[in-house]
């Protein structure tokens, strides 16, 4: 349980340096700065919280890396 509270703000930190990059999402850059901004400087899982409140409207590869890390 605790690889995976750690796996998260990982994957969300890469995604999010991926995206300033300009290389593509491979995550969850764009769903949190589109449902999540305001929450992005309050921590990991505040977003992650965001996230998940908004599941229903997040794109496929941010829905499937939830999923993957058991969110």
């Amino acid at each position: 349980m605790t690889r995976i509270l750690l796996a998260i703000p990982l994957v969300l930190i890469v995604s999010a340096a991926s995206a300033q990059s300009g290389r593509p999402d491979p995550g969850c850059a764009r769903d949190v700065s589109r449902f999540c901004r305001g929450q992005m400087n309050d921590g990991d899982m505040v977003v992650l919280g965001c996230l998940k409140q908004n599941r229903a409207r997040l794109s496929k590869t941010c829905a499937k890396v939830l999923t993957d890390h058991g969110q």
